[in-house]
């Protein structure tokens, strides 16, 4: 394959990450009138681990010889720290969606830009350009707008705030990944999964949750194979091969596919203050996008 085909290879990868986890969102919406939302939270993580294993074992019947790195002990602090953030980030998503629409909900996400720029800024030193700095306000003002009651109100929707700590979660989680992201991505997704999906299992068993319909747990599972296992597994090949800038721009595609998607599958509408937020969003995101290049 030559290096033009790699290239156009590796955008596809990064669009179709995009767009599977695009999907979240409104299903997640749509499977919560079946399920609890720490239920939701830990099936969710547990289809992406499961999944990915799978994907795995098929994997390394296939190849003879190991072409990535094992992650090692010197790893073990930043896998502690993914797992337990990945434990939090959903179940505060999808408490956050059982109060907000799932649009809102796929536009508030890209809050995990700027969790994740801030982070690296304060706690790994990491520098950013002022074209960041930019895109950041425009998020942050977007965010605000989205997290209105409504458009005479200046009083925040819980739900909007929920989001708004999950992508904060995994803002910091981003910043953990990066640490280790020279490692095998694949096994990396398998024990966030699993180990992210036990945990909030056992937290929704001690506080009182139950499993109300197990014809729906197959269902849960398979979202999350496809929107959280697999697309991360498809952005981290992007990633290596056009590098970061390029593929958080493509990606950025995904709020906009959620918002679609919510208004096809769920019949959601937009206000007034949804259409100003979206408009500066798509600028920020832009910026964000770009901010490398």
């Amino acid at each position: 394959m030559n290096i033009k085909s790699k290239h156009n290879k590796a955008i596809f990868q990064a669009i179709l990450a995009a767009a599977l986890y695009a999907m979240s969102a409104p299903f997640s919406k749509m499977l919560l009138q079946k399920m609890s939302p720490m239920m939701m939270a830990a099936f969710i993580y547990l289809g992406a681990g499961l999944g990915m294993l799978i994907v795995g074992i098929i994997r390394n019947k296939q190849q003879k010889e190991r072409t990535e790195l094992r992650l090692t002990r010197k790893d073990l602090p930043y896998l502690i720290a993914m797992v337990a953030l990945d434990i939090a980030a959903p179940i505060f998503l999808m408490f956050g969606l059982t109060m907000t629409t799932a649009a809102n909900a796929s536009l508030l996400g890209t809050f995990e830009i700027v969790a994740t720029a801030v982070i690296a800024l304060f706690i790994f030193k990491e520098t950013i350009s002022r074209r960041l700095w930019l895109a950041i306000v425009l998020i942050i003002i977007s965010s605000i707008l989205l997290s209105l009651e409504d458009a005479g109100s200046f009083s925040f929707s819980v739900g909007s705030l929920l989001v708004l700590i999950a992508s904060t979660c995994w803002g910091l989680e981003n910043n953990c990944t990066r640490q280790i992201s020279n490692k095998d991505p694949l096994q990396i997704v398998v024990i966030k999964g699993i180990g992210s999906g036990a945990g909030a299992l056992v937290i929704a068993f001690f506080a009182g949750e139950h499993i109300s319909n197990f014809a729906f747990i197959p269902i849960v599972l398979i979202l999350g194979f496809v929107t959280y296992g697999l697309a991360v597994f498809f952005y981290v090949y992007a990633q290596r091969e056009i590098g970061a800038a390029k593929t958080s721009t493509y990606y950025a595609v995904a709020p906009f596919i959620g918002v679609i998607l919510s208004f096809f599958i769920l019949g959601e509408r937009p206000n007034v203050l949804f259409g100003i937020a979206l408009l500066i969003l798509i600028v920020g995101v832009w910026l964000a996008g770009k901010q490398d290049k």
